[in-house]
C-alpha cells in the first residue's frame, strides 16, 4: 500500500472516528483549528528540515511526485511530500479525540464517586 494511499485513509478514518465513533466533535470547534494550525507549523518546520536535508526521504512510486528536492511545487510543501500533512492532520486530531475521551470518562469516575 503506498504511502499516498495509506493517508488518503487517515484523514477520513480519523474524521470518522471523531464526529461519528467518539462523538467528540473536535474538528467542529474554533480551539481545534488554531491549535491545529499552531500544530501545522511546527510539523512544516520540522518536515522541511528533515526531508530538506534528505535525512527522511521517501521512495517515488510511494508518493505524489517525485523524491528530488524541492522547496515547492510537484506535491511538495517545504520539501515534505503533501501527504505527510494528512497524516499529521489524522495523528493529531485521533490524539486529542482519544485525549477528550478520557478526561471525559475520568470525570464520570469521580461524579459517581468510583
Amino acid at each position: 500500500m503506498s504511502y499516498t494511499l495509506l493517508a488518503a485513509v487517515a484523514v477520513p478514518v480519523a474524521l470518522l472516528v471523531d464526529l461519528v465513533v467518539a462523538r467528540t466533535r473536535v474538528v467542529l470547534t474554533a480551539q481545534w483549528w488554531i491549535a491545529y494550525a499552531i500544530t501545522l507549523a511546527g510539523q512544516l518546520a520540522v518536515n522541511g528540515w528533515l526531508t530538506g536535508r534528505r535525512i527522511v526521504t521517501y521512495d517515488d512510486s510511494a508518493i505524489l511526485g517525485s523524491n528530488h528536492e524541492q522547496f515547492m511545487g510537484d506535491w511538495r510543501i517545504y520539501y515534505a511530500p503533501v501527504e505527510d500533512l494528512g497524516f499529521g492532520f489524522a495523528l493529531v486530531l485521533l490524539t486529542i479525540v482519544a485525549w477528550r475521551r478520557w478526561n471525559a470518562a475520568a470525570d464520570r469516575r469521580r461524579a459517581t464517586g468510583r
